[in-house]
């Protein structure tokens, strides 16, 4: 399993509350909403999911699965709350303690987990 995958999972990740803040300054509508709720789209998805059927016995890929599907639904509801012009609903959904910075952080910590468990 290669453990460059998960790193750049981590920094990708990482980019959305950027280009969520970014969406909520300038109404970027750059991201469909739809698109982003699917989490096999993206490329961390992608591998993830391709994954041989031993890597995926691991007992880390079943908490990333869930993780990660938590934060693209998180995400994508996030940037409808932006389209929908209810910009100050979708600022305190990315406060310290809301949903999105609860899963981010999770998800974070388990893919680091995960990749230190490979090392």
């Amino acid at each position: 399993m290669d453990t460059m995958e998960i790193t750049k999972a981590i920094g990708a990740h990482g980019k959305w509350k950027e280009r969520l803040r970014q969406a909520i300054q300038d109404g970027q509508r750059e991201y469909k909403p739809e698109a982003v709720e699917v989490d096999n789209l993206c490329d961390f998805g992608k591998w993830f999911y391709a994954l041989p059927a031993a890597d995926q016995k691991s007992p880390q890929w079943k908490p990333v699965q869930k993780l990660h599907a938590d934060f693209h639904k998180e995400t994508s509801r996030i940037l409808k709350l932006i389209y929908a012009g209810k910009t100050a609903e979708a600022v305190k959904s990315m406060e310290a303690g809301s949903e999105y910075t609860k899963i981010s952080s999770q998800l974070t910590s388990t893919m680091i987990a995960w990749r230190e468990s490979l090392k």
